[in-house]
């Protein structure tokens, strides 16, 4: 059994996609996830289970589907992965001094350069965004909801599904994961 960090998208964000994570943390058991904790309401989780990741979040997404009859993304990452994540910042000073205002956009399958490219073209403020591979990492300096930039939300910007935490979450993550 391998320890895994799962983020769902939409969960409690705004009054809407409601799951209480005792019944997250129930569900997750439910399906033979042991060690399960959650942190902080909005869909983030720590499990242990054998598996690949995708393997975990297709059978996640199917017990969500059957629970609640909503289609509930789920992106699963290794403690190695998340690890490498944290590693690969490329604004650590300002991940360190505005966690807050540092998010870190988790994708299923790797971004085509080219399409965050196209979606920035225009783009003239004060924001900086870097991709790798299945994570987009940006910096809002006025804060995300402050920025122009994300009056049209950056998947549709892209053409990719994205769910996103802060740097502080990303952090609170991998303590939770080798705890």
């Amino acid at each position: 059994m391998s320890r895994h960090i799962a983020l769902l998208r939409g969960i409690n964000v705004g009054g809407r996609g409601l799951l209480s994570m005792a019944d997250l943390r129930a569900l997750a058991a439910s399906v033979g996830f042991t060690d399960v904790k959650t942190l902080l309401q909005s869909g983030n989780m720590v499990f242990s289970a054998p598996g690949t990741p995708s393997e975990l979040e297709r059978k996640l997404e199917a017990a969500l589907k059957a629970q609640t009859g909503r289609d509930i993304l789920v992106m699963v990452r290794t403690p190695a992965e998340w690890a490498a994540i944290i590693d690969a910042n490329p604004m650590p000073d300002f991940a360190q001094t505005h966690p807050s205002y540092f998010q870190a956009f988790f994708m299923k399958a790797p971004l085509d350069p080219g399409a965050l490219k196209a979606a920035l073209a225009s783009h003239e403020g004060p924001e900086s965004f870097h991709l790798d591979g299945r994570t987009i990492y940006a910096s809002f300096p006025g804060g995300m909801s402050q920025s122009t930039l994300m009056d049209k939300p950056l998947d549709k910007r892209i053409g990719a599904v994205t769910t996103a935490r802060n740097w502080n979450t990303v952090l609170k993550l991998r303590d939770a994961v080798t705890a």
